[in-house]
């Protein structure tokens, strides 16, 4: 019987896509660059490009918040300051919230049967405005982010940091779950306990990366933990 459920945020609970894209509108907008549909695109592929570095402890948390910026203006062959833009982007980016479907009702569902926790690479400031926003914080037991952990997931040290804050823990009654193979699925592999990958776009599986579980709404959830 699961008792400890691990819950990544973006896009697994909170839609960060939408954050995301209000936020490089109005970001863009304040610089003076028109945000076209096309332009948002783009720096979203290299933002997710950028965290994918992360994960793999290629680069640092401060290169990834500015080089991506970099990068984008490099390829529009613009002279703007990466560091100033993320200072506007990373306040904008914390206001307010968009859930992703079946959220609240999941969290209701989850909600004094099983210990929950958030655990999310997120930047720390920009997810505790959102998840205060969204009004989610009376739900969990502990919120783990890797910024003020340390660590990043998927790496064992980020998911050993939070075991160790956890009394009476139990890596086989464990569970993580999350929208992530690289972070969240290959994180709950590495820490030794079970992995639940949230696929609501019916992504194609990594042969190298094997969840041990798959759903595709967070409505199938709560009776999958029943079952296991």
């Amino acid at each position: 019987m699961m008792k400890f459920v691990f819950l990544d945020v973006d896009d697994t609970l909170l839609d960060f896509g939408k954050a995301e894209a209000a936020a490089i509108k109005k970001t863009f907008e304040h610089i003076g660059i028109k945000a076209s549909d096309e332009l948002i695109a783009r720096y979203s592929e290299i933002n997710a490009a950028q965290w994918r570095r992360l994960e793999k402890g290629e680069i640092s948390r401060e290169q990834v918040l500015v080089e991506r910026f970099n990068i984008l203006f490099d390829e529009l062959g613009m002279r703007i300051p990466g560091e100033m833009v993320q200072k506007t982007y990373e306040y904008l980016l914390g206001i307010g919230h968009w859930f992703v479907d079946g959220a609240p009702e999941l969290l209701e569902a989850l909600y004094g049967k099983y210990k929950l926790y958030i655990v999310s690479n997120g930047t720390a400031n920009v997810q505790d405005r959102r998840l205060r926003s969204a009004g989610i914080e009376k739900y969990f037991d502990g919120i783990f982010i890797s910024e003020c952990i340390g660590f990043n997931k998927p790496c064992r040290e980020f998911f050993d940091t939070c075991f160790a804050a956890i009394e009476g823990f139990e890596p086989d009654k464990a569970i993580i779950v999350g929208d992530t193979l690289s972070s969240d699925i290959l994180g709950g592999i590495n820490a030794g306990i079970k992995t639940c990958w949230f696929n609501p776009k019916g992504l194609p599986c990594d042969p190298h990366i094997p969840a041990d579980y798959e759903i595709r709404s967070l409505a199938e959830l709560p009776e999958l933990l029943e079952g296991i």
